[in-house]
């Protein structure tokens, strides 16, 4: 089921996973493409391609185009109608913690009568369908351009399945008009949080002044063009072609030719394949995360083919999201677990084992695992030790563990890691055997694993022990995660995430490691790298200078937000120049997701940074006009007052914040220290006090809540 998202501090990672319909510029209509063919080729400057409609590959791509039609893909989004619709809007009801939804027709559109922006039951009209299986949602539109989508959604699984019913997404929760997650709030927002991937070369759109949503998009669906990129050019070239009777040239901006002319043969003594040639690119991976990552979007300029760092920046193994030992928690879409798995680290891409344009595995059950594992050796009980034909029996079962989203939508986790409930019973993380055997404990299962295999193999992902100890705020952490970074047999997106953990552990061995990363070849890693020097003084920030010409814009922009508290002048005219741009690239970011608080606040404070308090503050208030119970931008904005050396100002700010978020473990830290300030001890450690019951995980609050009591003399 979904679960209440994490507030991220640099970019907010949330996002719903990603069809035949009209041609069409934006949700609420617009123009339809002309049906005349692309101009000829002519001399003078290149025209940048277009988009053509997947109609369009219809012409030479029959049997690709009809597997397309067959996926999901297809009916991600599509206008609601009476072959779209799957849910019951015959006039039932469905109770809700105290609401009672109906779902009707009228004039033959349809409609749902539910709590609206106010609390009040209205009517709101549905003109999209959201999915189609396991479950469908439904769109609806608000004011100002704003389309949001309903909590409540309609279980598409046969009936012998519990399926044929309206369901909440939040079943066990009372989620009403003032929760981030009802669905009039920023949380169920079709226009950030879900449209980029729903459906094809997808504009934003967002008027920060008047504070609207002009979304538009080229195609309704998940079609051709959302991987292969636009495609008039490669349409006029084919249609050239066939008039010259020669093959067709590309003309599409990405090429897949990754698996082009590799194989994978089986070694007949370890029953495990290799690739005949190595894979050196990540376009197809790239184009795939695009969607099927936990990501935050900063662009929506992003073309097949182009780095997927230039316009996302890509969630990594974090607390909430993943579990220590890197298995998926929150809904976090595929890519990051695949990054950290032996399959990715050996050249394995999403093709080797989905149809693309289908989206079915090439083969099924564990007939797809048998294309590069031995079937002889592990299709059989001596290795998975069950009947064959079972459940346990599949190989899906025991390396990639199910997770249950949206309360019906179980998928796969895709580390495929070897099953360690050894660590069930050390560090609490889930494991497979315990998702089928749930009638017996894990030490039961660490044992039998241990009777069939007296020497377990650990499995890729080594970082678990670390992570965990991090996780819990040991600062014997420190070491272990330094080993991590160290070892680069692990996972690039392991050893970022080591790193992302030592920034909240500063020391020598956090520096040490950074700095090697920042020479390391992913861009993952090197951002991270980054992130560590933002934790010291800003003189020492310097070395990070070489970056701000990093080829990743990701990492460009870390640069620029880390070097932010520096003069002009401790750049020469070089370095200079580069920090410009990439703080124009850091500030075009955030600007892109003016419609988020968070964004706008991070946008607040590095303007705060940079000098310009006025721009800074105007930030901090539209933030809090978008959310005004968003608790960073009150922090921020009370932090900025003290800044400027007016401390009662401050504390106003924050009682006013707490007047709004009164559960705010962060707002009452700053109060605290606010007071601590004026000399008000009393008054402040109370405020110190309270940050700690409301948030007793976060060691920083702690540690200055004890210093506070002992320098305060209690």
């Amino acid at each position: 089921m979904p679960r209440r998202p994490l507030v991220a501090t640099i970019f907010a990672l949330a996002l719903l996973l990603g069809l035949v319909g009209a041609w069409r510029f934006g949700l609420l209509g617009g123009a339809s493409p002309s049906d005349d063919a692309p101009p000829a080729a002519t001399a003078g400057p290149v025209v940048p391609p277009t988009h053509v409609g997947s109609a369009a590959c219809r012409e030479c791509h029959v049997d690709e185009y009809q597997r397309w039609q067959a996926s999901q893909h297809a009916v991600a989004i599509q206008v609601a109608d009476d072959q779209t619709v799957l849910g019951d809007f015959s006039g039932v009801k469905f109770r809700h913690r105290g609401v009672t939804s109906e779902f009707f027709r009228r004039d033959g559109r349809f409609v749902v009568r539910t709590d609206g922006p106010d609390g009040k039951l209205a009517d709101f009209e549905v003109r999209h369908t959201f999915g189609v299986y396991p479950l469908q949602q439904y769109l609806i539109e608000l004011d100002g351009g704003r389309v949001q989508a309903l909590g409540i959604a309609w279980d598409t699984r046969p009936k012998d399945q519990g399926g044929q019913r309206w369901f909440h997404l939040y079943p066990n929760e009372r989620i009403d008009h003032t929760d981030e997650l009802h669905w009039t709030r920023r949380q169920q927002n079709w226009n950030y949080m879900c449209s980029d991937c729903h459906s094809t070369a997808v504009r934003k759109n967002f008027d920060a002044t008047a504070s609207t949503y002009a979304t538009q998009w080229q195609e309704i669906t998940v079609g051709c063009e959302a991987c292969h990129g636009p495609g008039s050019r490669h349409v006029e070239l084919a249609r050239q072609a066939a008039s010259a009777g020669s093959e067709a040239p590309g003309g599409l901006t990405v090429t897949f030719d990754e698996r082009r002319g590799a194989a994978w043969v089986i070694d007949p003594a370890t029953g495990n394949a290799s690739r005949t040639i190595p894979r050196t690119t990540s376009k197809e991976l790239d184009v795939c995360a695009q969607c099927h990552a936990r990501r935050g979007q900063f662009s929506d300029d992003y073309r097949p083919g182009e780095p997927f760092a230039d316009h996302y920046l890509p969630s990594l193994l974090v607390a909430g999201l993943y579990y220590p030992d890197g298995q998926q928690r929150d809904e976090v879409f595929n890519w990051g677990s695949f990054l950290s798995s032996r399959m990715h680290e050996k050249g394995v891409t999403c093709g080797d084992c989905h149809d693309p344009h289908g989206g079915k595995l090439h083969a099924p059950g564990n007939a797809v695992c048998a294309q590069c594992h031995s079937a002889a050796k592990y299709d059989t009980p001596a290795h998975h030790f069950h009947e064959p034909g079972t459940p346990g029996a599949a190989c899906a079962s025991c390396h990639m563990k199910t997770e249950t989203y949206m309360v019906v939508d179980a998928r796969h986790d895709h580390s495929f890691r070897i099953p360690r409930p050894d660590r069930t019973v050390t560090l609490g993380t889930p494991n497979a055997c315990n998702q089928c055997h749930t009638d017996r404990e894990a030490q039961w299962a660490a044992t039998e694993i241990r009777k069939r295999y007296p020497e377990p193999k650990p499995g890729f992902q080594g970082f678990a022990e670390a992570f965990a100890a991090a996780d819990r705020g040991d600062p014997s952490a420190n070491i272990a995660l330094t080993q991590v970074v160290a070892n680069l047999g692990e996972s690039a997106i392991a050893r970022a995430s080591a790193i992302e953990r030592l920034a909240r552990l500063p020391g020598e061995n956090a520096l040490l490691a950074a700095e090697a990363a920042l020479k390391d070849p992913s861009p993952l890693v090197r951002r991270a790298g980054v992130g560590v020097y933002e934790q010291l003084p800003p003189p020492q920030r310097a070395a990070v200078m070489s970056l701000l010409d990093d080829p990743s814009r990701i990492v460009r922009m870390q640069a620029a937000q880390t070097l932010a508290p520096l003069a002009d002048d401790a750049f020469d005219a070089d370095r200079l120049a580069a920090f410009q741009r990439a703080a124009a690239e850091y500030v075009a970011a955030e600007r892109f997701n003016a419609d988020r608080p968070e964004h706008r606040t991070n946008l607040g404070g590095f303007l705060a940074e940079r000098g310009d308090v006025f721009a800074a503050e105007a930030e901090f208030r539209a933030a809090l006009r978008l959310d005004p119970g968003f608790a960073p931008a009150w922090a921020n904005l009370a932090d900025l007052m003290r800044v400027l050396g007016r401390e009662t100002e401050a504390e106003s700010l924050l009682r006013e914040g707490l007047a709004v978020a009164p559960q705010s473990a962060a707002l009452h830290h700053a109060l605290g220290l606010s007071l601590v300030r004026q000399q008000r001890k009393d008054e402040a450690l109370r405020e110190l006090r309270r940050a700690t019951e409301i948030d007793p995980s976060n060691q920083r609050f702690k540690y200055v809540y004890d210093v506070a009591r002992a320098e305060l003399g209690n």
